[in-house]
C-alpha cells in the first residue's frame, strides 16, 4: 500500500518534477511526459521549461520548427496539447472520431453540416499547398467564400475539424502567432507504427501510466477524454501482456515502485505552468494540492493558476505582471527559509527564460520542406 507521500513522490518524478529529474532536451521533456497542455503557447513553453534542463524558449522553437519533433494540435479531449511528432498520427486515428462525433451537436447548431465541412476541408487543403503557412485570420479570409461569417466560431471549427481529420496541424509561429501548415507536408509519414485500435489504446494507456502512475483507470480516462469502458479495456490489455502492477487501488508499470526516490535534505521547487498537466492529468486533486487551498488554484470560471510545487506538493500560486521581471508569488503558508532559496532561483530560471533575446522574424510564406532532425 502506498501513502499519499509516496504517491506524490512517484507522480512528481515521473512528470520530471521531483528528485531532481529533468530532460535535457525539448523533445525529451516530451517523450517522457507524452503530452504538454497546450492552449496557451507561452504555458505550454514554461511546461516543457519546468522539465528541462536549461531548455530555453529558442530551443522550443526550434523542436517544433526546424526538427519538427514535438507538434501542437488538437488530442486529448478535443483540446490543444503538444505531443511527440511521430505520435500525432495513431492519437489522432484513435481519439478524432470521439472527438467530432462530440462536436456534432455544435457543427449542427453553427450550420456547419457534412457537406460544408468536407468542402471547408477541400479549400483550406488547397490554400496550404499554394500559400501556407497561414495563422487563423488568414485561412478565414479564404473560409468567407464559402458563406460563413468571419466573427462567429466557424471558422474555428472548420480549422479544428480539418486538423482531426489530419489535414492539418500547427506550424510555425509568425511574429509571436500561431500558423497552419498540411500535416503530411510538415511531418512526411515515414512508415511510422499504424496500430490497431485496441493496440492503439493500449499504447496510450502504458504512456500515460509512465507519465502519471501511479493513477486509476478513471485517471485515465478524464485525461484522455475516453469513456470508462475504454479504460477498463485498455487496463486490461496491459494487464494480460504483464505490464501494470496493482498497488491499494493504483496502477504502475510493472517495477516502477522500485524507482520511488529516498527522501532529499534540499527540496526540489518548480514553477509550473496554468493548466499544468500535473494538476489536471487525474480525476481529482488531493495528492497534488491541499483541499484547504485547491479553491485558490482552481478559482472557477476554468481557470487553473500557475503553482509553485517543493516535492510535488502545491505549497503556493504565481502570476505575471506587464513584464517578464515581474513575477509575483503568493504562499499558502510561510515558507521555510531552504524552499524560499530553491523558489527564489526557480523563479530567477523562470524570468531568464521569458526575457526575449532576438526581435521575432516573418517565416517567408513558401511550400513546407522536410523537416531537419537532430542525429540520434
Amino acid at each position: 500500500m502506498l501513502d499519499h507521500e509516496s504517491v506524490r513522490r512517484l507522480r512528481a518524478c515521473a512528470q520530471a518534477l521531483a528528485g531532481g529529474a529533468r530532460e535535457d532536451s525539448a523533445e525529451a521533456v516530451v517523450r517522457r511526459v507524452f503530452a504538454i497542455q497546450a492552449q496557451d503557447a507561452t504555458a505550454a513553453d514554461l511546461g516543457i521549461r519546468v522539465r528541462g534542463r536549461d531548455v530555453t524558449a529558442q530551443a522550443i522553437r526550434t523542436a517544433y520548427e526546424k526538427e519538427r519533433s514535438i507538434v501542437r494540435g488538437w488530442y486529448m479531449r478535443g483540446t490543444l496539447h503538444t505531443i511527440p511528432s511521430d505520435d500525432a498520427r495513431w492519437v489522432l486515428r484513435l481519439l478524432s472520431p470521439r472527438i467530432l462525433a462530440a462536436t456534432s451537436r455544435r457543427y449542427q447548431q453553427l450550420g456547419l453540416d457534412d457537406d460544408l465541412r468536407q468542402r471547408a476541408g477541400y479549400l483550406i487543403r488547397r490554400v496550404l499547398a499554394a500559400h501556407g503557412p497561414l495563422t487563423r485570420a488568414e485561412l478565414t479570409e479564404h473560409l468567407i467564400t464559402l458563406g460563413i461569417s468571419p466573427d462567429g466560431q466557424e471558422p474555428f471549427h472548420l480549422i479544428r475539424h480539418a486538423a482531426l481529420t489530419g489535414v492539418l496541424c500547427n506550424g510555425p509561429q509568425r511574429a509571436g502567432e500561431a500558423t497552419y501548415v498540411l500535416l503530411d507536408d510538415w511531418l512526411p509519414i515515414t512508415g511510422g507504427t499504424r496500430w490497431e485500435e485496441g493496440a492503439a489504446l493500449a499504447e496510450l494507456a502504458r504512456r500515460y501510466l509512465a507519465a502519471h502512475a501511479p493513477a486509476t483507470l478513471e485517471d485515465f480516462a478524464a485525461w484522455s477524454g475516453l469513456p470508462v469502458t475504454w479504460a477498463r479495456r485498455a487496463w486490461k490489455l496491459l494487464a494480460e501482456s504483464g505490464v501494470i502492477t496493482e498497488y491499494g487501488g493504483l496502477t504502475m508499470l510493472a517495477g516502477r515502485v522500485e524507482e520511488l526516490p529516498g527522501p532529499s535534505d534540499t527540496p526540489d521547487v518548480r514553477m509550473l505552468p496554468a493548466y499544468d498537466n500535473y494538476l489536471i492529468g487525474y480525476r481529482t486533486r488531493e495528492m497534488s494540492v491541499p483541499a484547504l487551498h485547491q479553491a485558490r488554484v482552481w478559482p472557477g470560471g476554468g481557470l487553473i493558476r500557475p503553482t509553485v510545487i517543493a516535492d510535488g506538493l502545491a505549497i503556493a500560486t504565481w502570476s505575471r505582471g506587464s513584464g517578464a521581471r515581474s513575477i509575483k508569488v503568493d504562499a499558502f503558508e510561510p515558507v521555510p527559509p531552504q524552499i524560499q532559496r530553491e523558489a527564489d532561483m526557480e523563479k530567477d530560471a523562470v524570468v531568464r527564460f521569458l526575457r526575449p533575446t532576438t526581435q521575432p522574424t516573418r517565416t517567408p510564406i513558401q511550400k513546407i520542406g522536410r523537416p531537419r532532425r537532430r542525429e540520434r
